[in-house]
């Protein structure tokens, strides 16, 4: 299975003496440091990303030798013209204080790339600099794509969870395992995962993206108390439904087709059990144990 994922990077990163060696190790000959640009770049993460997928840490640290040597390019379109740089290191970067929303130790792969300082190069190195050029998407290559509501390998055989959607109140995303090659790196306009980034604005980036992971809460939130008020209701409205049978059809229902059956199940129950106030004026000629009927247990 090919995926491409988007992170963003773009960095300027101290050259020493070691990356000098480094680098030499991909040149045709020894250069010097001041024939070489250097920075980093965010290349992937193990967080739930916008396609609902994630890479699991094994899989990171995988990919991590993978992509040492491999180009950089822009849309990944894989023409030898726009090749504009060379990673020559990587490394996992673990982050234990932090939680990624399937639970796990948040960690990211940190790519060190090279590019030679020229005339053609001098505005891309720029515009990196400038923080123009900062998103970036891998191209890469794994054996699975592990559904997390039921464990099937949705690559192999598949299976009838959507993601995105939320099965029982879980979250269906796709754990992607298996490393098998790394393509390259592409700078790109829209990144799909949100938490990766240029390190040095990824503060802000982390905020915008707590509040979209809490928003995201507060909808889930909502969307399992709808479905517990559609079968309360159902069950009110006709005690021989089945409760579990009920239950299953409102797990695979969207918010408007779950809206529409609680309205539906409300009228239905309400016929059923209508309410009665206790200040029932104009009852005065109802005998008292009439008039309470609808309150005694």
């Amino acid at each position: 299975m090919n995926i491409i994922k988007e992170a963003q990077g773009g960095e300027s990163a101290a050259l020493s003496a070691g990356d000098l060696e480094l680098i030499g190790g991909l040149a045709r000959r020894p250069l010097k440091p001041e024939e070489v640009y250097t920075f980093s770049v965010r290349l992937c993460d193990n967080e739930i990303d916008r396609d609902f997928e994630r890479f699991t840490t094994g899989t990171l640290e995988e990919l991590a030798p993978m992509f040492v040597g491999k180009c950089g390019i822009f849309d990944h379109r894989w023409s030898a013209q726009g090749q504009a740089a060379r990673i020559y290191k990587t490394k996992v970067v673990r982050e234990p204080q932090r939680l990624t929303r399937a639970g796990d130790e948040y960690c990211w792969l940190k790519g060190f790339a090279y590019m030679m300082r020229t005339d053609s190069t001098k505005d891309l190195i720029a515009e990196i600099e400038g923080g123009i050029k900062k998103e970036v998407s891998v191209g890469c290559a794994v054996r699975h794509s592990i559904c997390s509501v039921c464990g099937a390998d949705r690559i192999a055989a598949g299976c009838g969870h959507q993601k995105g959607q939320e099965y029982g109140g879980q979250l269906c995303y796709a754990a992607l395992e298996g490393a098998e090659d790394a393509y390259e790196f592409s700078f790109v306009a829209v990144p799909a995962q949100p938490r990766a980034g240029v390190v040095k604005s990824a503060c802000r980036e982390e905020r915008d993206l707590e509040r979209l992971e809490q928003e995201a809460a507060l909808g889930r939130r909502y969307l399992e108390n709808l479905r517990g008020e559609v079968v309360r209701l159902a069950l009110l409205a006709d005690r021989e439904l089945d409760g579990q049978t009920i239950k299953s059809l409102a797990d695979k229902l969207l918010p408007g087709e779950l809206e529409e059956l609680r309205k539906s199940y409300a009228r239905r129950a309400e016929e059923r059990l209508p309410v009665k106030t206790q200040l029932a004026y104009g009852e005065q000629n109802k005998l008292p144990q009439e008039r309470d009927s609808a309150f005694m247990i």
